[in-house]
């Protein structure tokens, strides 16, 4: 049985702890992870804040090289990195290449670090005098990233991070590691020296290790809310920046202007991709008016259409849940449905797939009628449960988005520019798609949603992403000529 190893200084390193990791579409283990300590976060903090001293005095131009180098061997790597993701998370290979694909945009913003990075200048604020400003690195950063996107999530902070001069601890999720080990790996064939990118592995006490260490500046997170909440009051607590993005509950409205196959189409996929295992994904279509009926019907055939199957199967639209506890939790969560009074129009539960019966399948499930009172409006189910709501108006559809305690995506399908500029202006959400079901950002913009599901205010990558792993000095400088003598005033400095 293979062991995982951790990532520390440009070497693997195995804990005398491990925990196993399971392949979701057989149902069988495959390998161990090592399980890291306070001891393994202390070695990695410990390399990282050694390689500093050297890579935050680095020029511009090495590190553009190193990210120049890495983006690279993302490319080249791409399908090898899928199917290490889809072995170990489940998601077709297919999708695990797009999340590679999405997690390198971030890679390629950047790489235009020289750009992004240019301070200001201001001559003569006063006599002789000049001010300028720049923004230099933290330290040691470290992420606490999700199962969900084993590669592109950890993408949207470390190349950030490393690019603007930081050292960086990941600390990615115990179900699927091998994905962070095998970044690490083209991180060192790029050219990044060691200690300046290390992966520990592991659960809570790997967590409490990294929030509490004097070490580290600074801890991204992306993860369900009310671990959000925790990172963010004991990271700030430790003195530590935080960025905590929390869990989600994304509505996609119909109106019955917009064309119902397009419509239909992409709330599927929004849906079902990835067995729903997003934060972006769709879980609610909110159909306004005379568009239900004739929505429910489209969105019927289409869940019932989708192939599901080994994420590495030619043809295979979605595959296995990450685990057998997520699989009893979605399947419970559709009976719940039923019983409270939502109307179940496509029933995924129960799913066997051939040669394939212990893995953790389920199928899509399509749920009617549900109201803002069930759990299955309330609870982020994360699995392949799309459930619809019904409003007579975009307005009442509106206010019930509103009133949701989440406001992470969500979005509108019309063929009304008015309808779909009172959507964006008046709803609370932080990114919005207009006829657009999963509206990630792209990698120059960054990607944070509002209420619960950003705690604090630092949303990741793009410019946002850049200002938190860095800091501003502003500089006021004057040159007097030799022979010239100034006089000190004593009242408080202008700029007369």
């Amino acid at each position: 049985m293979t062991t995982i190893p951790h990532w520390i200084n440009g070497s693997p390193v195995l804990s005398a702890d491990t925990a196993p990791v399971f392949n979701p579409a057989t149902g069988q283990e495959q390998a161990q992870v090592s399980l890291g300590d306070a001891g393994d976060v202390d070695a990695a903090v410990a390399a990282a804040t050694k390689a500093f001293e050297t890579w935050s005095e680095s020029s511009l131009t090495q590190r553009t090289q190193v990210m120049f180098a890495f983006r690279q061997l993302l490319v080249e790597h791409e399908e090898e990195l899928g199917r290490i993701i889809s072995a170990e998370h489940g998601k077709t290979v297919d999708d695990a290449r797009g999340e590679v694909t999405r997690g390198r945009e971030v890679v390629e913003f950047v790489c235009g670090l020289g750009d992004i990075l240019k301070g200001s200048f201001s001559d003569q604020v006063s006599r002789g005098v000049d001010v300028h400003n720049f923004r230099q690195p933290l330290g040691v950063v470290a992420g606490i990233t999700p199962f969900n996107f084993p590669a592109m999530v950890p993408l949207w902070m470390h190349p950030v991070a490393i690019a603007t001069g930081n050292t960086f601890v990941l600390k990615p999720s115990e179900r699927d590691p091998s994905a962070a080990n095998f970044v690490a790996e083209l991180y060192r064939r790029a050219g990044l020296p060691d200690g300046v990118f290390n992966v520990v592995h592991g659960g809570k006490p790997a967590v409490d290790a990294i929030l509490t260490h004097p070490g580290i500046e600074a801890v991204s997170f992306v993860g369900s809310t009310p671990i959000a909440k925790y990172v963010h009051e004991n990271g700030t607590k430790a003195g530590k920046r935080v960025q905590a993005l929390g869990g989600a509950k994304n509505h996609a409205v119909v109106l019955p202007d917009a064309d119902l196959e397009f419509a239909a189409n992409h709330i599927t996929a929004g849906a079902y991709g990835s067995a729903g295992e997003r934060c972006m994904a769709v879980s609610i279509a909110v159909a306004v008016g005379d568009a239900a009926d004739r929505l429910v019907e489209v969105l019927e055939r289409k869940a019932r259409e989708i192939k599901v199957g080994p994420g590495d199967a030619p043809g295979t639209d979605m595959g296995p849940l990450v685990t057998k506890a997520a699989l009893e939790r979605v399947e419970n969560a559709v009976g719940t449905a039923h019983t409270q009074g939502a109307t179940v129009i496509v029933d995924g539960r129960g799913l066997k797939i051939d040669g394939h019966e212990n893995g953790f399948f389920t199928g899509p499930s399509l749920l009617d009628h549900v109201t803002a009172d069930m759990d299955a409006y309330k609870e982020e189910l994360f699995g392949p449960v799309l459930a619809i709501v019904r409003t007579d108006t975009l307005d009442e559809a509106i206010s019930l988005i509103n009133a949701n305690p989440y406001g992470n995506g969500t979005a509108l399908f019309t063929a009304s520019g008015e309808a779909a500029r009172r959507f964006q202006r008046n709803i609370k959400i932080g990114m919005i798609g207009i006829n657009v079901p999963v509206p990630v950002p792209m990698s120059y913009y960054s990607f944070g949603g509002w209420k619960d599901s950003l705690i604090g205010d630092s949303p990741v990558h793009g410019p946002e992403g850049i200002r938190f792993y860095t800091r501003p000095k502003v500089v006021t400088t004057r040159w007097p000529q030799p022979t010239q003598q100034l006089a000190a005033g004593f009242n408080f400095p202008t700029s007369n």
